[in-house]
């Protein structure tokens, strides 16, 4: 079926078939259930999808280690990163092909077409990482293989169309040619702004963000970015760091949310973070 024979009457094809960016929280999906991927194959099928995959459950899964707080670092400016050697980045490649077969055959099952992509393999790239960082008290060097994105290349991305599906894992490439790790909510940022995408939607284990303990349907990206500094914490002051820099790379909407993708499109549910 092709993406003229999906546009609803008086709206443009260009915007009726635009893609949507969907990150899947690693902490969430297993319990996404079966309705929840018919909800997303029906989306694929009026538009491309390009899904971007956390893995933090599935690597705590794989070793006891990764549940250490040790295995997460904080850096001068208290942001958190999880300390990445090549162990690491192995373990996250060997997870992540689970991930992905689960994933794809899911997709698959429902007739949409769909294939993995490694973030490292062309698609991102990323600038030199932080090198210190705190141990107990002290300040100390470390090389960790982590780096901010600094682009993306949408030409990797060559299948763009409603029916198909990519499925990435977020590690890049740096300028020295070493694989690094990165944030998924701001890679899937990243690529959305790239490939031109309007909608990025934040899948994971919370239903809305909360302000003052009471659920936020809709806010704007000023609001959002005072409650990230000053209020929100953990994931989510992620989630809201990669909100504004989606919004800054051209997307006209993020969600945040743990229900189906369509549902959070329609602003039945989850938080709407536009820029005004």
């Amino acid at each position: 079926m092709s993406g003229a024979e999906n546009v609803a009457p008086g709206v443009p094809e260009e915007i009726a078939a635009a893609p949507v960016v969907v990150k899947l929280g690693g902490s969430c999906l297993d319990d996404l259930a079966e309705p929840w991927w018919d909800d997303l194959a029906e989306l694929g099928r009026r538009h491309p999808l390009v899904l971007v995959h956390g893995w933090s459950k599935p690597l705590k899964r794989l070793s006891p280690r990764y549940s250490e707080p040790s295995a997460i670092l904080r850096d001068r400016y208290g942001n958190q990163s999880r300390w990445t050697t090549p162990e690491v980045i192995a373990d996250i490649k060997t997870v992540s092909a689970v991930m992905a077969e689960d994933v794809l055959g899911r997709l698959e099952s429902r007739g949409i077409v769909a294939e993995r992509l490694l973030g490292s393999d062309g698609l991102v790239q990323a600038g030199e990482g932080e090198r210190w960082w705190w141990q107990g008290k002290q300040l100390v060097e470390l090389e960790n293989l982590v780096g901010p994105i600094t682009g993306v290349d949408p030409h990797a991305l060559k299948n763009l169309q409603p029916g198909h599906a990519y499925l990435v894992t977020p590690l890049a490439r740096n300028e020295a040619g070493k694989e690094v790790n990165t944030d998924a909510d701001r890679a899937a940022a990243a690529v959305a702004g790239s490939i031109g995408a309007r909608d990025l939607v934040l899948v994971t284990d919370v239903a809305h963000l909360l302000i003052d303990g009471e659920p936020v349907s809709r806010i704007g990206s000023e609001a959002a970015a005072a409650f990230r500094d000053k209020g929100a914490t953990g994931g989510m002051r992620k989630k809201l760091r990669a909100a504004g820099e989606g919004l800054e790379r051209g997307v006209e909407r993020v969600v945040i949310g743990s229900a189906p993708v369509t549902d959070l499109l329609a602003g039945r549910t989850g938080t709407v973070i536009t820029r005004f």
